[in-house]
């Protein structure tokens, strides 16, 4: 110990820092450079928001701060240090110039942000510390606690520990996925918490003296140590400290948490354990519920068919009567339309339903009104039904017949009244085929259209076409200019796709093109193929020669690759429309000669074929039999995230989408709740096991008279062929949204699922035929076409079925075919750059542990071996079988870890919880860009650097490629010769000698032991890299 002058450099702590560990967290250190000395702190596991509260002590001349000190500065470096392997990453860095540091007792906690080494690093997060110069501190090298932060027992300085052990993980996930609310917070309310860590330590004491009893001795403070750059000692290790500040910083408010803690088991699929359907034993009607909703709860409800009245009495003014029904059951009451037709006969055959949760009353009562058009509705009678005398009805029993029933006076006398009314009353559940169409009690606050918006729904995609327009050639085309030649191009229109031929290259007026252009339509047909020929008589006018108009139906379906006629067609004179008398002027006329066909063998794709459902053509003739029947449940959601303002308060109007092939369901909306529940089950019809179900839920937002879009919640998708058949899964899905300040968590969506295979012979024929119809690869589109034509499928399916009641909008069509997968994405770049990482590991694995058995690392292993090698030499016969008998015993032995649940989408894997928030901006932005032209030109920068790295790569790949041309290619006449002299001596050695001693001989050359290698690089090496390739002719 020292009494000497010393810089100290008080590390406090850190927030929201980069996760690298790929785990979602990181383990992070601290390492301070003063003027070549290097002082680093301990290392906090598991953890983004660190506390070391460690002080570093630096030597300090402070003769010397007037002369050269001013001019340095101290660099404070954030790493994460890799475990088991060793190494470390870099979080971030700060530099402070030395110029603003102050003396003892004048500083002050300040927090930093840190900063990158590179563009392309990715970095984030805040550092906090005090700088100050001492004479009177001694350098014990060792972090104690604060003195401000005193352990009165042993228990209490455990206790930290324990507690940060067992929440690091929780925290960490907390902390990245709420990035985003943390950036709302200024520095005022970080200076208040920085405040709060000196003056509030008795309050951390009670809270860690509440959440651990067991009294353990604290651990030993360890010695710190100062190393010279210059003399940095391998060897040297660091033990934990004691983390009292870490549950200090836990202890501390958090920034904008709405949604409470986030566990990583939050992002994990669970299993549910419900009883579904028939195990549920109905308790109303004393047996077993037969029908076929099996995958959902059962929900019972009272539902009242008001289908027709007669004999009502008319009013005494108007001499007519304007009827209308109110159903009532306790607290809750439900109108059908009313009749401005002053009839006496109405009929409204409508359907109410109470779910029987909500029942609170023991009569039912039905009230025929007098719609008047002043003053109070009149009573024209009413009808009381007893709860417990309602029949119930259990599909798939014929519905219940409606009957007639007097009307009895209003007021409750018994007295009969005028008229009658035609009513089924019962209990049934939401397998009743009158369910879908029933006013829901729990939907009573909705009026006017968005009643339709609230009812469950199922739709059926259009049926789509892919027509193919062979543009051959045309005759007679004269331009309005006699004088010129035409440059003729002709621009072919469906609806609001246009597609248009090269120009022809020569200027003539019988042009030849003999192009392909293909369109997406659907039926029923609505739109006509235009056909213009037009001529470009400079860059900035084109000049329509002739035009036709052609309907759909004239055109021939072809089902496979036989050719199709083609036919020539005679082109209007552009301005002269059908019956013009003008047209019978013009004896003369342009033609051009086409083949149009409807493509019935290919599947028109409107969604990725990555997350195909449907692959077959789209001519019924070529379908086959189905292999299977799909079975899905849509039981709930839970812990939904308000997503928009009601009176005040959070609120969310929930509703699901399912698709698979061409059928989409809609359940019903559930309004006004977190944690809906909609028990509803749909059937599909399965003719390929290797296709995917996307599920999504969604915010309805036309409920009322705005129009906003219905806001994502999140989106589930399982493959089938993941799925064992006959097997009922049950489980809860995390609803995960990307969104421009993060990934959140929007609640969970709870389905059941079963894959029914129907014939096993079926399923395993389909894996050995092609995923997509034969046309798809004896015709096939090129990647532009590919892309282009799905976006206008896209566009028309969001069309035809945003014409349906009620609709099922774009944004919900877009959101369920993933319409903007193919745009770029810097975080999806790095996450399939790393899922190719991840497909070579195992490669390098191999060549890691080949790289041990040579350097005889594993004596024991070595020597087995060498044996194997040898047996299979000598008996090549038995490299085969070994091969498939490992891979048959390699398969047997991952049964028992296969998984038990469909896989999900993965939050690591897609690199969302470590993305930069500069990225996330980027992959969110407009196409075309919509930011400033300095961000735009920061984005292309680091494109450049990125596109810099792949092209040095794949250069040197080139590089690689040119060499071995080269040996036989006499660039370099000295070392072809070479090398051609050496296949001569190679081949009369392998003539003259067995194969075997040979392979045997070279195998045990390349397994040498360590004594008999040397450490400079190879003959073969040294020749291969000296050999020429063509990189020094690039310019």
């Amino acid at each position: 110990m020292r009494n000497t002058t010393k810089l100290v450099v008080h590390v406090v702590d850190a927030q929201n820092l980069m996760p690298r560990d790929g785990q979602g967290s990181a383990s992070p250190f601290v390492e301070v450079d003063f003027l070549n000395q290097l002082s680093k702190t301990r290392t906090v596991p598991k953890s983004l928001n660190p506390v070391w509260d460690q002080k570093l002590y630096f030597d300090y001349d402070h003769k010397a701060r007037n002369n050269h000190h001013n001019n340095h500065h101290i660099e404070v470096s954030v790493y994460h240090e890799r475990r088991p392997l060793p190494g470390r990453s870099f979080l971030g860095r700060v530099k402070i110039s030395f110029s603003n540091i102050v003396q003892e007792g004048e500083q002050v906690y300040q927090r930093f942000t840190l900063e990158k080494k590179s563009v392309l690093a990715s970095v984030k997060g805040e550092i906090g510390l005090k700088f100050y110069i001492s004479s009177s501190e001694q350098d014990q090298r060792s972090s104690l606690p604060s003195p401000s932060r005193p352990y009165s027992t042993p228990t209490q300085a455990s206790s930290v520990v324990e507690e940060e052990l067992t929440d690091s993980e929780a925290e960490d996930s907390r902390e990245s996925f709420a990035s985003a609310e943390q950036d709302l917070s200024d520095s005022a309310s970080e200076g208040v918490e920085g405040k709060q860590r000196e003056t509030e330590p008795e309050q951390v004491q009670e809270a860690v003296q509440t959440l651990h009893r067991q009294e353990v001795l604290p651990r030993p403070a360890p010695m710190h140590s100062i190393r010279l750059r210059s003399r940095e000692n391998p060897q040297e290790t660091n033990t934990p400290h004691s983390r009292g500040a870490n549950q200090l910083h836990s202890q501390q408010p958090h920034h904008l948490q709405p949604y409470g803690d986030i566990d990583p088991e939050d992002f994990k699929v669970k299993d549910m354990n419900l009883e579904l359907g028939e195990r549920w034993p109905n308790a109303n009607a004393g047996e077993r519920f037969t029908g076929t909703y099996d995958l959902v709860e059962q929900m019972f409800y009272l539902y009242v068919r008001v289908v027709r009245a007669k004999d009502l009495p008319l009013g005494l003014i108007t001499g007519g009567c304007d009827p209308y029904v109110e159903v009532k059951l306790g607290n809750y009451k439900g109108k059908t339309k009313h009749f401005d037709r002053k009839t006496t006969l109405p009929e409204w055959n409508q359907v109410f339903a109470f779910t029987k949760e909500r029942i609170h009353s023991s009569v039912l009562e039905v009230f025929v009104k007098d719609k008047e058009t002043l003053g109070r509705d009149d009573f024209l009678g009413k009808v009381v039904f007893d709860l417990n005398e309602i029949p119930t009805r259990v599909p798939p029993n014929s519905p219940l017949a409606p009957q007639w029933y007097r009307l009895e006076d209003w007021r409750g006398e018994g007295k009969i009244v005028r008229g009658e009314i035609m009513l089924a009353v019962w209990m049934g559940t939401q397998a009743d085929e009158a369910f879908p169409e029933a006013w829901h009690a729990d939907s009573a606050s909705v009026h006017g259209e968005g009643v339709f918006n609230v009812r469950s729904k199922v739709y059926v995609s259009p049926k789509l076409w892919y027509l193919r327009v062979n543009v051959i050639e045309a005759q007679d085309m004269i331009p309005s200019d006699r004088n010129r030649l035409p440059d003729v191009f002709v621009k072919a229109n469906v609806g609001m796709q246009t597609l248009k031929t090269k120009i022809c290259p020569v200027k003539t007026t019988n042009p030849l093109w003999n192009e392909d252009l293909v369109f997406v339509v659907a039926e029923p047909f609505e739109e006509q193929l235009v056909i213009s020929v037009e001529d470009r008589v400079h860059a900035s006018k084109d000049e329509v020669i002739g035009k036709i108009s052609l309907p759909m139906n004239v055109f021939e379906k072809r089902l496979d690759h036989r050719p199709v006629h083609s036919r020539w067609f005679n082109l209007d004179k552009y301005g002269v429309v059908e019956g013009d008398p003008r047209r019978r002027e013009h004896k003369f006329s342009s033609r051009i000669h086409l083949r149009v066909c409807l493509e019935g063998g290919y599947h028109v794709m409107d969604e990725s074929t990555m997350y195909i459902s449907d692959t077959r053509p789209t001519a019924r003739q070529l379908w086959k039999q189905p292999v299977g029947m799909l079975e899905i449940g849509i039981l709930g959601a839970k812990g939904l995230v308000p997503m928009k303002l009601k009176e005040g308060r959070g609120s969310t109007d929930a509703y699901c989408v399912a698709k698979y092939g061409q059928k989409w369901v809609r359940t019903r909306t559930i309004l006004d709740s977190l944690s809906p529940r909609w028990n509803e089950q749909y059937t599909w019809e399965v003719y390929d096991p290797c296709t995917v179900v996307t599920l999504g839920v969604f915010d309805n937002c036309h409920l009322g008279s705005g129009s906003f879009k219905d806001a994502r919640i999140g989106k589930v998708r399982i493959r089938l062929s993941t799925l064992e058949a006959h097997k009922i899964y049950t489980h809860s899905f995390p609803l995960l949204v990307l969104q421009p300040h993060g990934l959140k968590k929007t609640g969970d969506l709870q389905i059941s699922i079963r894959f029914t295979t129907l014939s096993l012979a079926n399923i395993i024929y389909n894996y050995g035929h092609p995923l997509l119809p034969k046309m798809h690869y004896l015709f096939p589109f090129t990647v532009n076409q590919v892309d282009g034509l799905r976006y206008q499928a896209m566009n028309i399916v969001a069309t035809r079925l945003g014409r349906a009641e009620p609709p099922l909008r774009k944004e919900v069509v877009e959101y369920m075919l993933d319409v903007d997968s193919h745009l770029w994405s810097m975080r999806r770049s790095k996450a399939n750059f790393f899922r190719i990482m991840s497909l070579l590991s195992g490669y390098f694995l191999v060549g890691k542990w080949l790289e041990d058995i040579c350097n005889w690392r594993y004596p024991v292993t070595s020597v087995l071996v060498h044996v194997l090698f040898f047996i299979l030499v000598m008996y090549p016969e038995l490299i085969l079988p070994t091969m498939f008998l490992y891979m048959f015993f390699i398969g047997l032995w991952n049964f028992k870890s296969r998984p038990r649940h469909p896989p999900h989408m993965d939050m690591k894997l897609s690199w969302a919880e470590a993305v930069n928030p500069d990225e996330l901006d980027e992959e969110f932005d407009t196409f075309p860009t919509s930011r400033s032209q300095d961000m735009v030109r920061l984005r292309y920068d680091r494109l450049r650097s990125v596109a810099g790295r792949i092209q040095t790569v794949v250069g040197d790949i080139a590089a690689q490629g040119e060499r071995v041309q080269s040996l036989l290619s006499w660039r370099d006449p000295r070392a072809t010769s070479l090398f051609i002299l050496f296949c001569l001596a190679a081949s009369v050695v392998l003539y003259a000698m067995p194969f075997k001693a040979i392979t045997l001989a070279g195998g045990l050359y390349y397994l040498r032991h360590p004594k008999f290698r040397s450490k400079l690089p190879s003959l073969p090496s040294n020749f291969f890299k000296r050999l020429p390739s063509r990189i020094d002719s690039l310019l």
